[in-house]
């Protein structure tokens, strides 16, 4: 977790101080802080420190809550396409999730810290619609991702930037998404601890941002 955190926040840094303050940058950026405040209230859920675990686990779904969102909006900012009342609708479902998460008294009933994963406990019904938004909206980035850059891929040299950019936001999904669908294959209990194993693979999906989609999408700073 710690570690994790580290490379987060250091890749966070490391954008504000390399690119100027485009909407893109501000959007990568805030995905790396998300990131790397779930791996902090993961950390903290588990050692005790500072605050009760049910208020780490609040901050730490309010955080990660914003991944989707953040996502659709990057992939409309990176393909050159407006998509307002799509991204908007993924805001206003984040906001709703999030409100959920830090108001609702028994949003979370209990939580365990593993050897590898930590389980967030959270009702059956609320679990099932979370999931709706949460892998809903990463399969539609997808799906639209791979629609771009077909398109893009047919216009030439002239949106190479554009098809690089996408497809990497692509396999940035896929990096997070396919390890955990492998590892709840192979160890069916692992289910539980989807959000934290998930995060857990989300920093190959950060260094794919910073490393890679930055430096081809962003104007860096004199």
């Amino acid at each position: 977790m710690v570690a994790t955190l580290v490379i987060e926040a250091l890749l966070a840094i490391y954008t504000v101080w390399r690119y100027k303050m485009t909407v893109l940058v501000r959007l990568i950026t805030a995905a790396l802080l998300a990131l790397g405040i779930f791996q902090l209230a993961e950390y903290f859920v588990c050692t005790g420190y500072g605050f009760p675990a049910e208020q780490w686990s609040r901050v730490g779904f309010a955080a990660i809550t914003t991944l989707p969102a953040l996502g659709t909006h990057i992939l409309h900012q990176l393909a050159g396409k407006p998509g307002r009342r799509m991204v908007a609708a993924a805001y206003a479902m984040m906001a709703g999730f999030i409100i959920f998460f830090m108001t609702y008294t028994t949003a979370f009933i209990g939580h365990q810290c593993t050897g590898n994963y930590v389980i967030f406990q959270i009702g059956n019904g609320p679990a099932v619609v979370y999931g709706l938004y949460y892998y809903g909206w990463i399969l539609t980035g997808i799906v639209l991702g791979v629609r771009w850059a077909n398109q893009f891929k047919e216009q030439g040299k002239a949106m190479r930037k554009k098809l690089e950019t996408v497809r990497a936001l692509i396999i940035g999904y896929l990096v997070f998404l396919v390890p955990t669908a492998i590892a709840n294959t192979v160890v069916p209990s692992s289910r539980d601890g989807i959000p934290s194993i998930m995060c857990g693979f989300a920093v190959l999906f950060a260094l794919i941002l910073a490393l890679y989609v930055l430096p081809r999408a962003a104007k860096r700073k004199k």
